[in-house]
């Protein structure tokens, strides 16, 4: 890859001699590399065994949240939660 950078930016300089605008693309050119040509990930290593991925472990805790919240709310609040009830189910 830098390889082929180096000799693309190179042919862009040289062409740039006579157009300027050669000059800009190889400076886009170099500003695409640099953010995002170096260190990207490509393939995340598997997980280990019984390991969940953070997006879905921080689902399930705000899940587990929720479902507290929820039967808090229901035990403190036996009418109100009843009336709510009969409204969505009518």
């Amino acid at each position: 890859m830098r390889g082929i950078l180096a000799t693309g930016t190179l042919v862009l300089v040289i062409l740039g001699i006579g157009n300027h605008l050669w000059w800009l693309a190889a400076v886009a050119l170099l500003y695409l590399y640099a953010t995002h040509g170096r260190g990207s990930p490509g393939t995340t290593p598997p997980a280990a065994s019984g390991a969940l991925p953070d997006s879905y472990r921080a689902y399930r805790e705000r899940r587990d949240r929720q479902a507290r919240w929820e039967r808090r709310y229901r035990r403190e609040r036996p009418f109100e939660a009843r009336r709510q009830q009969r409204e969505k189910a009518g």
